[in-house]
Parts: structure tokens; sequence; C-alpha cells
């Protein structure tokens, strides 16, 4: 029996997204690319830290972990991660510490309610995480958690020791995973819409870029022009030819619909051939993942830091990586990238 407990807590931390998924990738150039292709530098070294913040007027514990440059002083921009369904703070470790190391403070959340004590303590497993999915209070609560965390930053680069004017505060990104994109796309402007008809929305104007990995999309799709009308800073999202929902309705074919509907700020999307849902979590390939995972995690710690180099940094030479061929030479055969730009409406195909 305990045999059995350890295996389906091995198995359902590499589905969410929790510690027990995160592996280090280290860049390289593409299969036959050559060198001035890969617009990532060698990581520098990272330092971490851990903060315990509690939200008083939600009465809502907010954990966080903290990656940042170990030397220089910045200003930094800052990254805010959200986790998938069952994740934690320690999950995606793979991405905070290879964004920290291109110069980027990566600020990952954990979301008391939908988080990994869901199924760790609860004994029900799959069953507690469908209800913790189900559970609109949830979806609700992490964009107000992003807020927040937002909100402590800016304390923090007033008052910590460590991080003291260290955060550059004007260029803010969020990402997310799965349950996490949803988050990241909501902080991006994307539109709840109650069983009334009534539209909400949560974004953040401090946020001028995000990255959706694996997004979810409304159960309704008669107004996914006006869910997404919102959204209207720069989004790189991406999903895999596998990339079928473990818990939920998103069907792979699906994933693309932020992509379609969403007409303002430049968009890309890559699809990485032969992707499941769970390769963007860092699982390690000892527990069941796809033997190509680390060319994929290497393929998305290229595309998104080129990305956060354009939108966060203004690099010209990373844009251009992006728009003139750079990132397609760089997937080969094992993805495609599709862009839209913000003056365009229909998206390019060039594979």
């Amino acid at each position: 029996m305990r045999c059995r407990r350890w295996l389906v807590a091995a198995l359902l931390g590499n589905l969410l997204g929790g510690p027990d998924a995160a592996r280090a990738v280290s860049p390289t150039t593409a299969e036959g690319g050559k060198r001035e292709d890969v617009v990532t530098a060698v990581p520098g070294r990272v330092d971490t830290v851990r903060h315990e913040w509690s939200d008083s007027q939600r009465r809502r514990a907010i954990p966080v972990k903290l990656y940042f440059p170990a030397q220089g002083q910045g200003p930094y921009p800052v990254i805010v991660f959200s986790h998938g369904l069952g994740g934690s703070r320690d999950g995606y470790e793979y991405l905070g510490r290879h964004w920290a190391g291109q110069g980027y403070v990566s600020v990952h959340l954990q979301h008391e309610g939908s988080d990994r004590e869901v199924w760790s303590r609860s004994g029900e497993g799959m069953r507690a995480l469908r209800a913790a999915a189900a559970n609109p209070l949830n979806a609700i609560d992490r964009p107000r958690d992003v807020r927040f965390a937002i909100d402590q930053l800016v304390r923090l680069n007033r008052e910590d020791p460590a991080l003291k004017g260290r955060l550059d505060l004007d260029r803010i990104g969020v990402a997310g995973h799965s349950f996490g994109a949803h988050t990241a796309l909501m902080v991006a402007g994307q539109a709840m819409v109650g069983p009334l008809g009534r539209e909400t929305t949560f974004a953040d104007p401090r946020v001028k870029a995000a990255i959706a990995m694996s997004a979810p999309v409304p159960a309704r799709r008669d107004r996914l022009d006006r869910v997404y009308a919102g959204v209207t800073i720069a989004c790189l999202h991406m999903t895999g030819t596998r990339d079928d929902s473990p818990i939920g309705e998103t069907a792979a074919a699906d994933r693309r619909i932020p992509f379609d509907h969403i007409r303002g700020g430049d968009q890309y999307l890559v699809t990485f051939a032969g992707a499941d849902h769970m390769v963007f979590s860092g699982r390690r390939l000892a527990v069941g993942a796809n033997a190509q995972d680390a060319r994929f995690q290497e393929l998305i710690l290229q595309g998104s830091t080129a990305f956060w180099n354009v939108y966060l940094k203004g690099d010209r030479r990373a844009k251009a990586w992006l728009m003139q061929g750079g990132f397609e030479h760089a997937l080969g055969k094992d993805g495609r990238l599709e862009k839209r730009t913000a003056q365009s409406t229909p998206a390019t195909h060039p594979r």
C-alpha cells in the first residue's frame, strides 16, 4: 500500500507540475543549427529566496519562491509565474532558474485551493483535483494572487535588503502552465463569463507581456472574440500536438483558440510535434516522460527567453530572431511557429 501511494504521488507530481517534476535543462544549439541562431546566453549564477505572504483582506496565504541573478544590481525585469492545477512554488524550476540566469527575477506563486495540498492531503487524488478545477473561486483567486504579488514586489523593491532597487517594475511579464496559463491570460485581459453572461475582468495594466503554456479554453464557444477582446499585450502561446488535457475538456487542437481570437498585441503560437500536456512542467525523464522532452524543453527555454527579451527588454536582435526565421530554424521538424503582429489580422504559416 505504501509503495502504491508513493507511485500515485509521483505520477500526480508529474501530471500537475509539482516539485517532483522539476529538472534542469541547458540550452544548446538546434540540431543542424548555427550558434548565432541561439539568442540565449549561458545562464549566470542564480539565487533563490522564499516568502510566506499573506493577503489580510482575503485571509489568504500566498507562498512564493523567487529566482534572481546572484550578481549585478539590475534593475531586472520581473516574471510572475502561475503553476498548473496541483502544483506548487517549487515546480517549474527549470524555467525559473533559466530566466533568472538570463537577467530576470522569476517569481513563482503557490495558489491555495488549487495547489499540491489539494491532492496530497485529501487522499482523493484525481477526484479532489477535478473538484478544485471546477470551483470558480479558484479561477477568481488566482489572478488576484498575481495582483497581490505585484503589490508585494513593489514593497520588496523599496524595503527588502536583498532586492531593494533590483526590480524593474515597469517591465513585468506573467506566465503559466495549464490552469496557470488561464491565470496568465486573465491577468492579460481575458474575460471570465458567468452563468448569466456577465463578463468580469482581472486585467492588470502593469503587466506588459504574457506566456501561456497549454492554456485551457472556455466551455462556451459562442463569444470567444468578446472573451479575448481585452487582451492587448504581446503573448506567446505554447502547446503540442498531443496536448490533450488530463483534467478537463480541452483537446490538443483547441489549444490554439486564444491565439486565433486575440486581436491586440503581437501574438505567437508554437506547436511542438509530439509534445503532450506535461512537457512544459519540466518533468524528469525517469517518470514516464516522452524521450523528446529534453529537446522540447530546450526549445521552450530558447523561445520564451527570446520573447521576454523582446517585450520586456526591447531587444531588437531577439525580435529579428522571432520574426525573421531564427526560431523556425531552431525548431526544425520538432515544431511549428505561427505569428501575427498587432497590425495584421491573418496568422502567418511559415511552414
